[in-house]
């Protein structure tokens, strides 16, 4: 009986014990690595991987699922693949790739994962955003209504661009295309506009004179930087812009104003080739995979404004595009012309002349930025265009030397004056009221009756002029609805002065 007793008094004191534990199991699927080539893993039992997903790897990295076959799948290695051996064992995680977003990644350099480019650890942040997300509703969005200025006079008078616009700037190599995007992201200083900088395939010197150019401007403040240079896994470069996205829609999500420029979707697209011919994805036009179209117009569809109800921001998308010779008809040329709301065309014949930034302004466009233009500029641009197209139809007859009519000639000197007159340097901003008074001196005549060679210093002389007496007219063009008679009274009066002045 005593035995039976201490028996049960045992029995209660192992199962007290045994409540405290509490056992949880988890499984996990895993697989192998069957086959490695210049990026790509092929991996086997793994029979819940979905596309888009993350694996882990060996060696603290990642791969990204591409590919599903049958009985096996493909995924490309973000990082150095090169550690990797047949056999190792691949893991599921669930999920696709999400990065750390936050304010805190403004004035940073950081990798498509969010790791900071000079110390190879994540920026900590309190948010994570998955890189590849859905677009915004077209019900959730507004129209494109105010101005982002770029401070380049030729765009934000002829080519205007809106936030919420996806303007392209396309043209042959080394004709000024990053300098134009990086001098808009510096004009966003104090603008209250968070710029996004994606580096695809460039050089890291280049990558390095960006960063150098935002650090001397005071413009890296507000800017994050994502590099993925020409030296990176193809993997890398593929998903850079939409890390790139991924930010730009955190801060949209605050209710900010964002600038995202993806230098340049053509190594974006050029990375994706090669990974989908790795793949064995059956190639299509020049090459490319059938679905490169949609890669950019999912990726392009992010950009936009959205309405005030929902937290409001905009994000302005500004993709990069290298043609070759001058071919706007290639394939990915046509594709992103055809997606974006516009497009900035550099020449190499006026990059050559020296008449810089070098835009095309008869293949450049703007679909929308007009409605979000100022009034006030875009008076006086309405005449601009007509001087210039006027000026295009008959430059012609001035490289033969043919003799020409009053009239003509008076086009011809014209729209000569105003080519100089649209020319600016790297990093000299000029703002929209000081634009204003620029091309009312090009629309009331006066820069026509200069020497050719006299036009850019007085314009420059004009500029100080205003700038050091008569700031009241600047301000006073900022806020004005539109160009009203007194606006031009006044600055006729200070013109008509500075002009008798230049003469004497």
């Amino acid at each position: 009986m005593e035995t039976q007793e201490h028996i049960d008094k045992t029995f209660k004191k192992l199962y007290r014990v045994s409540q405290r534990f509490t056992s949880t199991f988890t499984t996990k699927e895993e697989g192998y690595i069957s086959s490695i080539s210049d990026g790509i893993i092929e991996v086997r039992d793994l029979s819940t991987v979905s596309y888009f997903e993350l694996l882990k790897l060996p060696h603290n990295l990642f791969a990204l699922t591409l590919n599903i076959k049958k009985d096996s799948v493909q995924a490309v290695v973000l990082g150095d693949y090169t550690s990797l051996d047949v056999e190792d064992r691949v893991s599921c995680t669930d999920q696709s790739i999400s990065i750390p977003v936050g304010f805190e990644l403004l004035g940073k350099v950081i990798d498509p994962l969010s790791k900071l480019v000079d110390a190879d650890q994540e920026v900590k942040t309190k948010e994570r955003y998955p890189i590849e997300k859905e677009a915004v509703q077209m019900i959730k969005r507004d129209f494109v209504k105010e101005p982002l200025y770029t401070g380049i006079k030729i765009i934000d008078a002829m080519i205007p661009i809106g936030k919420g616009q996806r303007e392209l700037i396309i043209s042959d190599a080394s004709l000024g295309k990053s300098s134009i995007a990086v001098d808009t992201i510096i004009n966003q200083k104090d603008k209250n506009v968070y710029c996004i900088y994606v580096a695809i395939g460039q050089k890291k010197a280049q990558i390095a004179r960006v960063i150098n150019d935002l650090k001397k401007n005071d413009a890296l403040s507000h800017t994050v930087i994502v590099a993925a240079p020409a030296d990176t896994s193809p993997g890398m470069k593929f998903i850079a812009p939409y890390s790139g996205a991924a930010i730009a829609e955190y801060f949209a999500d605050q209710g900010k104003d964002v600038l995202i420029v993806y230098d340049d979707l053509t190594k974006h697209a050029d990375a994706y080739r090669s990974i989908s011919l790795l793949l064995e994805i059956p190639p299509g036009r020049e090459a490319y995979p059938g679905d490169i179209f949609f890669i950019h117009s999912k990726l392009l569809e992010r950009a936009g404004k959205r309405a005030e109800k929902y937290t409001g921001g905009s994000i302005t998308a500004l993709p990069i595009i290298e043609t070759q010779s001058g071919r706007i008809s290639d394939y990915i040329p046509t594709n992103l012309i055809s997606i974006t709301d516009g497009q900035i065309y550099l020449d190499r014949e006026l990059f050559n002349k020296g008449l810089l930034p070098a835009i095309d302004i008869a293949k450049s466009v703007s679909r929308i930025g007009g409605k979000a233009q100022a009034e006030v500029l875009k008076k006086i641009a309405v005449k601009l265009k007509l001087d210039y197209s006027q000026f295009l139809e008959v430059e012609v007859f001035t490289k033969f030397g043919a003799k020409v009519e009053k009239e003509t000639q008076k086009l011809i000197d014209r729209g000569k004056a105003l080519r100089v007159a649209l020319k600016q340097d790297r990093s000299k901003h000029i703002s929209m009221p000081m634009q204003v008074a620029i091309f009312f001196l090009h629309n009331e005549g006066y820069l026509e009756k200069l020497p050719l060679g006299e036009v850019e210093l007085f314009i420059d002389k004009f500029r100080l002029h205003l700038e050091t007496e008569h700031q009241d007219i600047l301000q006073a063009i900022s806020t004005a609805d539109h160009m009203d008679k007194y606006l031009i009274s006044l600055l006729k009066t200070v013109a008509d002065a500075y002009a008798k002045e230049w003469q004497s």
